[in-house]
């Protein structure tokens, strides 16, 4: 796979998730199309199971107006990935948020995350 093409497959899959997350519909089910059942999703130190993964997106279909994930590098090896981007998130009280994210996770032979570490920080915000 090309780097332009985990590039693409990085925002792809964000951008797809986030926009099944707000249009609503069983979030577990949403979980499950993007994730496999051992999830388990470290972000700044805070592991998130599937279960709490699932819990994560009740505020953010309440909060969340608008996205956009700009993928400035993406790497995949076999079933690793890492990649490092930006989530702009518009949220419903006007506040634009825009936090860079560096990502090493493990895939399933699917195209499902298994694992992710994430360090994330906030770039900008208004």
């Amino acid at each position: 796979m090309s780097d332009l093409s985990v590039r693409e497959f990085v925002a792809d899959f964000f951008d797809s998730f986030t926009r099944e997350v707000v249009a609503g519909g069983d979030a577990g089910a949403i979980v499950d199309r993007y994730y496999t059942p051992d999830v388990e999703q470290i972000a700044d130190g805070v592991t998130l199971d599937r279960q709490r993964l699932i819990d994560h997106l009740r505020p953010v279909r309440k909060n969340l107006v608008a996205w956009k994930y700009d993928v400035h590098e993406a790497m995949r090896s076999g079933d690793r990935l890492a990649a490092r981007f930006t989530v702009h998130a518009e949220m419903r009280r006007g506040r634009t948020i825009s936090t860079e994210v560096y990502l090493f996770g493990e895939l399933a032979p699917d195209g499902r995350i298994r694992r992710t570490t994430q360090a994330t920080r906030e770039v900008s915000a208004r």
